[in-house]
C-alpha cells in the first residue's frame, strides 16, 4: 500500500454491495461495453495523476501524519452503528442542524472564516458519514421527506463533498436496487433543478487543479446515472445548460486531452437521442464544434486507446444530429462532407466517416449533400472502398459494415442524383469492362448465400417450436426479421436496389451485363422480386405517403428489369 492509497484510507462506514465485475447477472453486451468505457476513464484518469503527483519528504511526513490520525480515529470507533431507518433519520436531522448552523455563522462573519471553520468541519463530517444511505436505496424516500435533497443542492459549492455524495446516491447499480426509492430521489433532484445547478457549479471549477477536475468528473456521472435510469429527462437536462456547457469544453483548445474530455463527449452521445436535443445543438453552431474537434483526426490516427474512444463518440453524436434535417444544411454548409471525404482515407475513422456520410446523404432530404459528393470527387474515394473493402480490423469496425455503408451511399446517390451527376455516377459502372457491375454482382450472390443459410436455420427453430406446441406470435417474427437484416439481408436489399437502378438507367452495356451474370450463375428475377419486397424500407422514409411512392416506383424498376 502506497502512501496515497494510506492517505485515501477512511473508517468503515457500512458494507456496500458487492457488484460483479462483469456487469451484472444479465452480463448484457450494451453493460459490458458500459463498464468498459467507465474502466477505459478510470485508467486514463490514473495514467494523469501517475504523470503529475510528485511527492517531497516533507508532504510524505504530512500525509502519514494525517493517516495516523485516521487510523486512531478508526481504533477509537472499531464497530459502526447499525444502519436503520431511525439512525438514518437521527443522521439527516444532524445534517440539517450543522447545515443552519453553518448557513447562520457565514452570513454572521463573512470576512472571518476562522469563526465557521469549525462548523465546517463538523458539517463535512455529517456529509461523509451520510455515504452508508447510499447502500440503502429503499430508505431514499427519508432524504426528500426530511428535505434534505433540497438542503444538498444548496451545498454543491461546499467543495466536493455534495458532489461526491451525489453521485454515489445516484450510481445506477444502487438505483435499480429498489426503483421506488429511486424514483422518488429523481424526482426531487429534477424538482430542484438539479441539472441547471451542476452546470453552475462546473462552471466555477479549475479544471487544472485535479481536485477540481475529480469534481468536474463525479459531476459528470451523476448526470450519465440519471440519464441512464430516466432518459426522459435528456431534454430537460440540455435545456438547462449542460448542452452548451459540453460543447463549450469540449472545444476548449488549450486544454489537452483528458478524462473529463472523453467524458463530455460520452454524455453528449447520450443527451442526442432526440429530436428536441439535436434541434438545439443544432442553434448553438454544435455541428461546427463536432466538425472542428473531429478535423484533428485527419491528419493523424487518435494516439490513444482512450482518444479514439472519444473520436467514435462525436461520430456517434455527428450521427444523430443528422438523423435532423435541418442539421443535414449545417452538415453541408460546414464543409462535412469535404472533412469525412478525406477521412476515408484514414484506416482508424473509416467506419465512422462512411457511416456519416450514409446519415448525410439517405433520404430525399439528403439529395443536396449527395449533388455536393459528387462535386467534390467524392466518386473517387468511395467506389476503391467498393470494389475492395478492407478485411476485418481490431476496433476499427468490419468489413460487413463498411459494405452496408457504402452500398446505402451508393443506393442514395442513385435515388437522389439529377441530370449530369447522375451520368457522372452511371459511368462509373461502364468503367474498365463494367468491373463494378462484376463487383456488386460478387456481393449479390455473396449476400444471397449467408441469408439462405440463415433462413434454414430460422425455418429450422420454427419447426421446433411448433413441435413443442409454442405460438409463433408477431413479436417472435419481428425477432427473426431483425436476426435475417443481421445476417445480411439490408446489404441484399440495397444490392438489389443498385443492381435494378443501373439496369433502367438507359445504358444498354450495364443491363446486359447484370443478365449475363444472372444467366450464367443461374440468378432469377423472381428471388429478386422476393428481396424487394421490403424495397419501402431502403431510405429514410418519414411519411405514409413517401414510403408507398417510393414502394411504387421500385415495382415499377422491377417491372421493367
Amino acid at each position: 500500500m502506497d502512501v496515497g492509497e494510506l492517505l485515501n484510507y477512511q473508517p468503515d462506514r457500512g458494507a456496500k454491495r458487492p457488484r460483479n465485475q462483469d456487469g451484472g447477472a444479465t452480463g448484457g453486451d450494451e453493460i459490458r461495453v458500459k463498464h468498459q468505457k467507465t474502466l477505459s476513464r478510470e485508467l486514463h484518469r490514473h495514467r494523469e495523476q501517475m504523470e503529475t503527483e510528485e511527492e517531497s519528504e516533507e508532504d510524505t511526513g504530512h500525509r502519514n501524519k494525517i493517516l495516523e490520525k485516521l487510523l486512531d480515529q478508526d481504533e477509537d470507533d472499531p464497530e459502526a452503528e447499525p444502519v436503520d431507518e431511525s439512525s438514518v433519520k437521527k443522521m439527516i436531522l444532524t445534517f440539517e442542524k450543522r447545515s443552519y448552523k453553518n448557513q447562520e455563522l457565514r452570513i454572521k462573519f463573512p470576512d472571518n472564516p476562522e469563526r465557521f471553520m469549525e462548523s465546517e468541519l463538523d458539517l463535512n463530517d455529517i456529509i461523509q458519514e451520510m455515504h452508508v444511505i447510499a447502500t440503502m436505496p429503499d430508505l431514499y424516500h427519508l432524504l426528500v421527506e426530511l428535505n434534505a435533497v433540497h438542503s444538498l443542492l444548496g451545498l454543491l459549492s461546499h467543495e466536493n463533498t455534495v458532489v461526491d455524495l451525489l453521485q454515489e446516491l445516484t450510481d445506477i447499480d444502487t438505483l435499480h436496487e429498489s426503483e421506488e426509492g429511486a424514483e422518488v430521489l429523481i424526482d426531487s433532484l429534477l424538482e430542484g433543478q438539479v441539472v441547471a445547478l451542476l452546470v453552475q457549479n462546473m462552471e466555477r471549477l479549475d479544471e487544472s487543479v485535479k481536485e477540481e477536475a475529480d469534481g468536474v468528473y463525479n459531476t459528470l456521472a451523476i448526470i450519465e446515472n440519471m440519464a441512464e435510469f430516466r432518459p426522459g429527462l435528456c431534454t430537460e437536462a440540455a435545456q438547462q445548460g449542460l448542452m452548451q456547457w459540453l460543447l463549450k469544453r469540449i472545444k476548449q483548445a488549450k486544454m489537452p486531452f483528458d478524462a473529463n474530455k472523453l467524458y463530455c463527449s460520452e454524455i453528449l452521445a447520450i443527451l442526442l437521442q432526440n429530436n428536441d436535443t439535436r434541434e438545439l445543438l443544432g442553434e448553438m453552431d454544435g455541428i461546427d464544434v463536432l466538425l472542428q474537434q473531429l478535423s484533428v483526426f485527419k491528419r493523424h490516427n487518435p494516439s490513444t486507446a482512450e482518444e479514439q474512444e472519444m473520436m467514435e463518440n462525436l461520430f456517434d453524436a455527428l450521427c444523430s444530429c443528422l438523423m435532423l434535417p435541418n442539421n443535414r444544411d449545417r452538415f453541408l454548409k460546414g464543409e462535412g462532407l469535404q472533412l469525412m471525404n478525406l477521412m476515408l482515407e484514414k484506416k482508424m475513422s473509416r467506419t465512422s466517416a462512411l457511416k456519416v456520410l450514409d446519415h448525410g446523404m439517405i433520404g430525399p432530404e439528403g439529395a443536396d449533400n449527395c449533388h455536393k459528393f459528387v462535386d467534390i470527387l467524392g466518386l473517387r474515394t468511395i467506389f476503391p472502398l467498393f470494389m475492395k473493402t478492407p478485411k476485418k480490423m481490431k476496433k476499427t469496425g468490419t468489413s460487413e459494415k463498411e459494405h452496408e455503408h457504402v452500398c446505402s451511399i451508393i443506393a442514395s446517390m442513385l435515388r437522389n442524383l439529377k441530370s449530369q451527376q447522375r451520368s457522372r455516377l452511371l459511368t462509373k459502372f461502364t468503367e474498365n469492362d463494367c468491373e463494378k457491375v462484376d463487383r456488386l454482382m460478387e456481393l449479390y450472390f455473396k449476400y444471397l448465400e449467408a441469408v439462405q443459410q440463415a433462413d434454414k436455420r430460422i425455418e429450422g427453430e420454427k419447426h421446433e417450436m411448433v413441435r413443442r406446441g409454442e405460438i409463433l406470435d408477431d413479436s417472435m417474427e419481428d425477432e427473426f426479421y431483425l436476426r435475417r437484416l443481421d445476417a445480411g439481408l439490408f446489404v441484399l436489399q440495397l444490392i438489389c436496389y443498385i443492381m435494378v437502378e443501373i439496369s433502367n438507367s438507359g445504358i444498354a452495356q450495364l443491363q446486359q451485363r447484370v443478365q449475363q451474370i444472372l444467366n450464367v450463375r443461374g440468378g432469377s428475377v423472381k428471388v429478386i422480386r422476393h428481396i424487394m419486397r421490403y424495397a419501402e424500407s431502403i431510405g429514410d422514409g418519414k411519411t405514409e405517403e413517401f414510403k408507398e411512392a417510393e414502394r411504387k416506383r421500385i415495382m415499377d424498376l422491377l417491372d421493367s428489369f
